[in-house]
């Protein structure tokens, strides 16, 4: 548009000036003695426009020239900050691409040049921490502090490559300061996860399990799981004293108390407390929720002053589980420690029917010996060996 401007301009001039050619007669006079010039009105004009072309271009030769190296910092600017860019695309790539080496180089040029200085220092830490380089890491964690606009994304790398190096405390006070700051995403809560099971806060890591499951942040099976090792952990750290751990069982939750590993777990804590009857009571109601093996043979081990109590509520149990194996080597056990030699023969026997094993053949030969049966405990005692 611009060049046409100037192609009818310079078509008005010519026409102009052939016109004036044409038509003018004039001419100027100048005086100025001892001189006197006469000349042509249209050579006058041309000479005058000539003039005038010549200054414009002279001033404008002039001006570029005094403005030029304002245009040559804003050229090395320009190709500077390109160049800044096309080095943090090449160590983004080459973090991707798992080039730890070159990801670092090419993130320090782009700090250097100045382009997303603080995202560049990120990169080069995440490759320096890789290369296994601690120092080289914190220098540039420390050089992402400087914009505070990222302090988020800096917090972020540096809680997950404290969690990678399993300095699960230090992660820990650097996530809290993220949530501090209001920063309460999904990722964060995660990563405290991690590190509060890293540092064995196993309540904390409770809670936060009921969190990520309201939030539905990660399958729900999964966290199901983690929050049940959760609790049982918590119990072994509550283990210590019957008060204690009492006052930590009633704060569980009944679903979870009722689960066959943590009603085990807690179990075997009171058992070995003195707590048979608490003992006893948890692992009943367990298994009334959900059958297990495991919860059934630990039952015939929480002997205490209620074992007839015990043995009649296994033997409702056998009611409904004729054929377990499990169920009937418990019932042998209570039996024995009853002292009721016939039945618990009669359980234990048929137990070892259903499916052979070592415990059930050391049991009878223990029956044996305490019935002066040195024959039949030898029976029994080789073929316990010969399961081994």
């Amino acid at each position: 548009m611009r060049g046409l401007f100037w192609l009818l301009a310079v078509f008005s001039l010519a026409v102009g000036l052939s016109l004036v050619t044409r038509f003018g007669d004039g001419y100027v006079l100048i005086v100025a003695p001892p001189w006197r010039v006469e000349a042509s009105l249209v050579l006058v004009f041309l000479s005058l426009l000539g003039a005038f072309i010549l200054g414009y271009w002279a001033v404008r030769l002039v001006s570029h020239t005094l403005r030029l190296p304002a245009h040559v910092k804003v050229f090395r600017a320009r190709r500077r900050e390109s160049g800044g860019r096309a080095a943090f695309a090449a160590a983004v790539q080459a973090l991707f691409e798992g080039r730890w080496g070159r990801a670092r180089k090419f993130a320090a040029k782009a700090h250097d040049l100045q382009s997303d200085p603080t995202l560049a220092a990120l990169v080069a830490a995440r490759a320096a921490h890789k290369m296994r380089d601690a120092n080289e890491c914190a220098v540039w964690l420390s050089r992402a502090e400087e914009d505070a606009d990222l302090r988020q994304a800096r917090l972020s790398t540096e809680a997950e490559l404290l969690l990678d190096a399993r300095r699960y405390e230090d992660a820990r006070a650097v996530l809290r300061q993220l949530h501090d700051g209001g920063h309460r995403g999904i990722s964060s809560q995660l990563m405290l996860l991690r590190a509060e099971q890293g540092a064995g806060n196993w309540e904390e890591v409770v809670r936060l399990v009921k969190v990520l499951e309201k939030r539905d942040a990660a399958p729900r099976e999964w966290l199901r799981q983690l929050r049940l090792n959760a609790t049982v952990e918590s119990l072994h750290a509550k283990g210590l004293d019957a008060a204690s751990l009492t006052r930590h069982w009633r704060g569980i939750e009944e679903a979870e108390r009722l689960d066959h590993r943590v009603a085990g777990a807690a179990a075997r804590l009171f058992m070995r407390l003195g707590g048979g009857k608490v003992a006893h009571d948890i692992l009943r109601d367990a298994l009334e929720r959900e059958w297990n093996e495991d919860a059934v043979l630990l039952y015939g081990e929480c002997l205490g002053t209620d074992a007839r109590d015990q043995l009649q509520q296994a033997e409702r149990w056998q009611q409904r589980h004729p054929r377990d194996a499990g169920l009937l080597l418990t019932l042998g056990r209570l039996c024995v420690h009853l002292e009721l030699w016939g039945k618990a023969q009669s359980y234990l026997e048929g137990s070892l029917a259903l499916q052979p094993s070592r415990t059930v053949h050391v049991a009878l030969a223990r029956l044996a010996d305490g019935l002066e049966r040195p024959e039949e405990a030898q029976k029994h005692y080789r073929a316990a060996a010969d399961l081994d």
